[in-house]
């Protein structure tokens, strides 16, 4: 009777060893009482009953799942690649487990197939241009789902967009054009202005004979220190009236 009880004890003993569990603080235990389900428990020290319990520990840390690049159809029919990562947790372990056999899985694949149906949605100009908004658009019509599942979609970004090699060197030929058409517009934007200040200056010089004559010296000196052989002859002003006079006579 002794060594019976001795037994049992002992039995008892390595039923409540195996039946402790230390969970981290992220992480719960889904317990399962034959088959049902009965609770959720931890952070830190737990007890369940082996056999009779069953657990299933889940990890409350934010995920990262990265959408395998995928080729994706435009509305106006231009195939494009885009790769994606999704960030995301679990909210409620208890229904990441029971209603779903893999939540991690599941999410990958439901992204995947939201890409491709929003970015249907639009033209290659709106993709390229608007890739948050899309991130955005993608983002809710995936949480809207997995809440369902106790998943929690954190933020969803399109980290690349990848052209077909035509529409590259097409757009690349488009810059090209762009620029050149920016720097016609500056070079001649720059000739208007000086322009308009070589008339002032010719005007300002007219009014004053003074002035002009002082602009001519100054052209003679700077002339004068170029060393190079040549002859200049300046004619006064006013010989021009000076030769009509002559000529009338």
């Amino acid at each position: 009777m002794v060594w019976f009880l001795i037994s049992v004890l002992v039995l008892l003993f390595f039923i409540a060893i195996l039946g402790i569990r230390v969970l981290i603080e992220y992480e719960r235990a889904v317990i399962f009482r034959l088959g049902r389900y009965s609770r959720v428990e931890g952070p830190g020290l737990i007890f369940f009953i082996p056999i009779i319990e069953g657990i299933r520990t889940v990890d409350l840390r934010i995920k990262t799942a990265d959408i395998p690049r995928q080729e994706v159809m435009t509305k106006d029919n231009i195939p494009v690649l885009a790769n994606t990562v999704v960030y995301f947790k679990v909210e409620k372990p208890e229904i990441a487990v029971i209603k779903i056999e893999d939540f991690e899985y599941a999410v990958r694949q439901y992204t995947q197939a939201a890409l491709r149906d929003v970015m249907g949605n639009y033209e290659l100009d709106f993709v390229l241009a608007e890739r948050e908004k899309i991130a955005g658009s993608i983002k809710n019509i995936v949480d809207s789902e997995t809440s369902g599942w106790g998943v929690d979609i954190e933020a969803i970004k399109i980290q690349e967009i990848e052209l077909p090699s035509e529409m590259k060197r097409a757009m690349a030929k488009q810059a090209e054009a762009e620029r050149e058409r920016r720097a016609m517009i500056i070079a001649s934007d720059g000739e208007l202005k000086a322009s308009d200040n070589l008339r002032k200056a010719a005007e300002n010089l007219s009014k004053s004979h003074g002035a002009l004559h002082l602009r001519t010296l100054q052209t003679i000196r700077d002339i004068a220190a170029d060393p190079s052989e040549k002859i200049v002859l300046f004619l006064p002003s006013d010989m021009g009236d000076l030769l009509g006079k002559i000529v009338k006579r």
